[in-house]
């Protein structure tokens, strides 16, 4: 399979990788309306426990829009998309804890974390939208920690953020129709 096969099978099952983005972007708020009204634990918790159910949804979504939410098997990207898994178990490691040092770090490294792993999809997807998307998680990541921001800020930058780049990849994915 050449490489702009690889992630045009990638683009097509998965539309675009938006309805994970999407589902992600819904988790975060989710997580950050958890802290608000609950606590910054149950947040945590909410974000650990929502983002694994973000791939499931992704899949289920992608079907409901006609595509089949599976990459071909002889996909050399599928590995990538696997691999790419570890920066978040990674992040959520640094993240739960750092918390007991410091709580409010820890949607700012898992804005850090998931903006890292959002690099990666430039590559899967062929889609510079990508880049910008895992550049402002990091830049927001990075800013929430230097400004101290309040704990579920992080949460909801990262939620809002990603609700956003959503919509402007499903426009793209219908446009490839």
């Amino acid at each position: 399979m050449q490489f702009s096969d690889a992630q045009k099978n990638m683009d097509s099952a998965y539309f675009g990788g938006a309805p994970g983005v999407l589902i992600s972007g819904l988790v975060w708020i989710t997580a950050g309306l958890v802290g608000v009204f609950h606590s910054a634990q149950f947040s945590m918790l909410a974000l650990f426990f929502g983002g694994m159910i973000i791939h499931p949804m992704s899949v289920l979504i992608a079907k409901k829009l006609n595509r089949s939410g599976a990459h071909d098997t002889d996909n050399p990207l599928g590995k990538l998309a696997l691999e790419s898994t570890i920066i978040l178990f990674v992040g959520l490691f640094l993240a739960f804890y750092v918390a007991k040092l410091s709580l409010i770090w820890f949607f700012p490294i898992m804005l850090l974390a998931i903006g890292v792993r959002y690099l990666a999809f430039q590559t899967l997807y062929g889609n510079k939208l990508y880049w910008a998307l895992g550049g402002l998680l990091m830049f927001a990541g990075m800013l929430c920690i230097l400004l101290r921001a309040q704990f579920i800020y992080g949460a909801f930058i990262g939620g809002i953020t990603e609700v956003v780049f959503a919509v402007l990849l499903l426009k793209q994915a219908k446009a490839k129709d």
